[in-house]
């Protein structure tokens, strides 16, 4: 008789986490599997935290142990109670250990198969039994994870009309859901609180916003109530601000905004001048090109304004970068004056908040939703249709893309859904709003997503003072290591590379389901 020695790990993220269900057993080797056991101790088995320790018997060597399938199945009269597995580790009598991670909720009377823990990259070598759990594993996530359009022209995503549609290990867990909602009710009590919640006056002075900082204040917000009329600070938030990937070394002025020599000579002093500045790479340019004719939204029946400004800036031999002429919007001409900073002191500020409010709307839209949630969104999808749990690089990229269909889903239905946040409080609105993401989408490229070309590209690499670029790119160098090294450990050739299926079929859904949702091809 052989007997192999079972340990089965319960989550304790949640009190739930255990079940009442019969979970049964079956050990799939190389050269048989077992017969079913069903894994009953005196007591209640699979409490929140526990590992539960088993014997499975068996009349032959099963040889390696490939897959272990659980079976979830009803006890007694006892209603149904999902599970959180963390992991079954399995002992063979020769004293070999196997590892099968799994960590993830099991919900409803199902049979589960888990991969060993190693990553597997699918060739003519690998066993059977192997080939066969991918492709069952992939057909029924298939069904789970489904495809569709929100808005014409984004990254498509996931058909649910609810987050409770979600599958069970896209939803926030049990502490995850307690902290989201108890920010999200202290922060509607702090705004009630303040009276801004259902306020539909008009500020009366700068004194009122700080009612709105005080909410969720920081000493960093305290301070740019100090600073925020400064040129110097404008031109700070450009590099570390909320939307540092807009900026851009300006070769040549625009043929759309005007700027001469002249303009901007009390800005540079005397012992230089616009051309002699462009050419030693201290202009910067910021180019709102994308906000141009955008439909603008109606709140409180008012209509709202939104501009589509170029912003010129000049690194000076301080090494501040200074805002010096400002367009409000893309076409020249007697009704669209560029402002200067020698101008009356309130015209230059005011010019200076459209551009921050222009900002505003670029960073929400396209910097934030689209580029950090939705595309994000895509890889989360591709990533459970094509690559199955043994993979190397679902291994590698799953644990960060958690969450990231449920919070999506609230944004959707929170934010630019009808009644949202941007229907209720933003310039761009309902309409205009996914007209940006539009916009977002035909403007992106692969290498505008890759922070080294980014920069390169913008001309940034020496801009002092630039915490966001020396942090990202620390950063990016951190997360190229470690990755390569997973990468080139099972990938040694390009050839490699070619030849997985499974990876393949990934890279093509990213591209269909994300690049190409705003083609009509």
């Amino acid at each position: 008789m052989f007997v192999y020695e079972i340990k089965i790990s319960t989550g304790d993220d949640s009190l739930c986490a255990g079940t009442m269900d019969t979970i049964s057993i079956v050990l799939v080797g190389s050269r048989r599997e077992s017969t079913k056991q069903t894994l009953d101790h005196w007591g209640q088995d699979f409490l929140p935290g526990a590992v539960d320790a088993y014997q499975v018997t068996c009349k032959e060597d099963l040889g390696e142990i490939l897959v272990v399938r659980l079976y979830k199945e009803q006890y007694m009269y006892f209603p149904e109670s999902a599970w959180f597995c963390n992991y079954v580790n399995v002992k063979c009598p020769n004293g070999q250990e196997y590892q099968f991670p799994y960590y993830r909720w099991i919900c409803g009377y199902v049979t589960e198969e888990i991969q060993q823990g190693k990553g597997i990259i699918l060739t003519d070598s690998v066993h059977p039994v192997i080939k066969k759990q991918r492709k069952l594993e992939l057909e029924e996530k298939r069904k789970i994870y489904k495809w569709t359009t929100f808005i014409e022209g984004m990254p498509h995503c996931i058909d649910v009309k609810s987050s409770a549609d979600l599958p069970p290990n896209e939803k926030y867990s049990f502490k995850k859901s307690v902290g989201f909602g108890y920010n999200y009710i202290t922060s509607k009590v702090a705004v009630k609180f303040e009276g801004l919640l259902d306020c539909k006056e008009t500020w009366k002075d700068f004194n009122d916003i700080k009612k709105a900082i005080r909410v969720d204040g920081t000493t960093n917000s305290e301070l740019v109530t100090q600073l925020w009329m400064e040129d110097s600070f404008f031109g700070y938030q450009y590099l570390n601000g909320t939307n540092p990937i807009v900026i851009q070394q300006c070769l040549k002025i625009p043929g759309n905004f005007p700027v001469d020599v002249t303009m901007v000579a009390a800005s540079l002093g005397p012992s230089t001048n616009l051309n002699t500045e462009i050419k030693n790479g201290n202009i910067f340019l910021a180019d709102y090109k994308v906000l141009d004719g955008l439909p603008t939204n109606i709140i409180n029946d008012e209509s709202q304004y939104l501009a589509a400004p170029l912003c010129l800036l000049w690194k000076s031999p301080k090494d501040e970068l200074l805002p010096i002429a400002i367009q409000l919007n893309q076409t020249p001409g007697k009704d669209n004056p560029i402002f200067l900073p020698t101008d009356p002191e309130w015209d230059w500020t005011l010019a200076k908040i459209w551009v921050r409010n222009a900002e505003f709307q670029v960073h929400q839209v396209i910097s934030h939703l689209l580029r950090v949630h939705f595309l994000a969104e895509v890889f989360n999808m591709a990533t459970n249709r094509q690559l199955p749990m043994g993979h190397p690089l679902y291994k590698l990229i799953v644990p960060h893309i958690r969450y990231t269909l449920d919070i999506n889903d609230l944004a959707r239905r929170m934010l630019v859904g009808p009644g949202g946040t941007f229907d209720e409080s933003i310039v761009t609105g309902r309409e205009g709003g996914p007209m940006l993401f539009v916009r977002g989408m035909e403007g992106m490229t692969y290498n505008s997503l890759c922070l080294p070309d980014n920069l390169e590209s913008r001309g940034v690499m020496s801009v002092p003072n630039y915490y966001y670029r020396d942090d990202g790119m620390k950063i990016w160098k951190a997360v190229e290591s470690y990755v390569s090294n997973i990468v080139h450990y099972y990938y040694v050739t390009d050839e490699a590379v070619s030849k997985d299926a499974e990876l393949q079929a990934w890279v093509a859904e990213i591209y269909k389901e994300g690049f190409l949702s705003n083609k009509s091809s």
